[in-house]
């Protein structure tokens, strides 16, 4: 049972923490988020801004902060007591809501959650994870009780309001067809758009830019062997040289993406089985590692060979290997950034189908329609320019659509 000191301790935890997180911008899935359910789950990679996100709710929704607790499952504390115990105090000294961070610290916890759900009505439940890989496994228990939101890394609109570089509402991907003229002169007029798009394809995905400032990139390499060590073990029972193969393997990729996967050339290189490999590529997808794009026809497959292989942004790429390659960074941040809310599949012609309308070929300012001739609704997202005309678009548009 949770005593009066554990949890007097956990509230001054709480409130110093609250009290130190600025409200001065908000993540995009903020707003987006109904906040009156009862339960909610945010998951998203390490490193997406869920714990800010949290305290800035409390902050600003909680104006008397004993009505709310704000707990962190990796603490040390949860060594002696678990969540249930925290809940029932909570519940019975009249706080109203219960925000729990890093819940894959916590073994069984969906259960854990549902029984909190369950057994106090009136307390209100949000729950984030950084390992989107066990969040997923739990969703068939929890599913009719909750509402879940996904949160991403930095779009590049973020990343220049956070920097205080320019501020500009999201667009939706039929604006930036539409009136993409328009919209790049508006945002050229205030900012120099293809100067900061070059610092944020290297080092803006992630909202601990922040404050991490020269040491970024190794933060960043640390963030990923997190992932891989401490994140995918928990979806699955695999070995230590097992997950060192999965380290090996994405550095394999780091300097090959976009891939057009040889699986057995894979195998050979990390010593590994086919099917080991192809179970590595989707958890490290769901893990916010890599990106698995099919073609047209394979496109709704499940755990077979990928038919393009990326890393999951830009950053990634610079943190694991010197030799960055334009044309693979151009369309890795648009795969990552459509992708999001759209569906991105390979076409026959052109580079990306998006929702099964749209044709794009992506590359620098000299790209051509050559290859998309006579398609319909075909475009060209192009680096490099300002300003498109057409459907011609500059590419650093798509990075503001939210």
């Amino acid at each position: 049972m949770l005593q009066e000191i554990q949890f007097r301790q956990l509230q001054s935890d709480y409130i110093r923490r609250v009290n130190e997180v600025s409200l001065t911008h908000k993540r995009y899935l903020y707003d987006r988020i109904n906040w009156d359910a009862r339960l909610i789950c945010i998951r998203g990679a390490r490193g997406t801004g869920k714990t800010t996100m949290l305290l800035q709710y409390i902050k600003e929704h909680y104006p008397d902060l004993s009505k709310a607790l704000y707990v962190s499952l990796d603490s040390f504390s949860f060594q002696l007591i678990t969540l249930y115990d925290v809940a029932e105090y909570a519940y019975t000294h009249g706080i109203e809501a219960l925000f729990v961070d890093e819940v894959h610290y916590m073994s069984s916890w969906g259960q854990m959650i549902k029984n909190v759900f369950d057994s106090f009505a009136g307390l209100k439940v949000v729950y984030t994870g950084s390992s989107v890989l066990q969040l997923d496994e739990a969703q068939a228990d929890l599913s009719r009780r909750q509402t879940i939101y996904d949160l991403q890394g930095f779009s590049f609109r973020e990343y220049l309001l956070f920097n205080g570089i320019y501020s500009h509402e999201a667009v939706s991907m039929e604006d930036v067809l539409l009136h993409h003229t328009a919209l790049a002169g508006e945002i050229a007029s205030s900012i120099k758009p293809l100067m900061h798009f070059n610092d944020y394809l290297k080092r803006g995905y992630y909202p601990f830019v922040l404050e991490a400032g020269q040491d970024y990139l190794s933060r960043l390499e640390h963030l990923m062997s997190l992932i891989i060590y401490y994140d995918i073990p928990r979806v699955d029972d695999i070995s230590l040289p097992t997950l060192q193969k999965a380290q090996k393997l994405l550095m394999i990729l780091a300097t090959q993406v976009p891939l057009e996967p040889n699986i057995s050339i894979l195998c050979r290189e990390i010593e590994a089985t086919r099917d080991i490999v192809i179970k590595l590529l989707h958890l490290m997808e769901k893990a916010g590692l890599l990106m698995l794009v099919n073609k047209e026809s394979n496109s709704y497959k499940t755990l077979s060979r990928p038919d393009k292989i990326y890393l999951n942004n830009g950053n990634q790429m610079y943190a694991l290997t010197k030799t960055v390659n334009e044309g693979t960074l151009r369309e890795t941040f648009f795969v990552n950034q459509l992708r999001q809310a759209h569906q991105v599949v390979l076409p026959v012609k052109g580079d990306y189908l998006i929702d099964g309308r749209y044709t794009f070929e992506v590359g620098g300012a000299g790209k051509t329609f050559d290859q998309i001739k006579g398609i319909a609704d075909s475009y060209l997202a192009l680096d490099e320019i300002e300003y498109g005309v057409g459907n011609t678009i500059p590419l650093y548009l798509f990075g503001f659509m939210y």
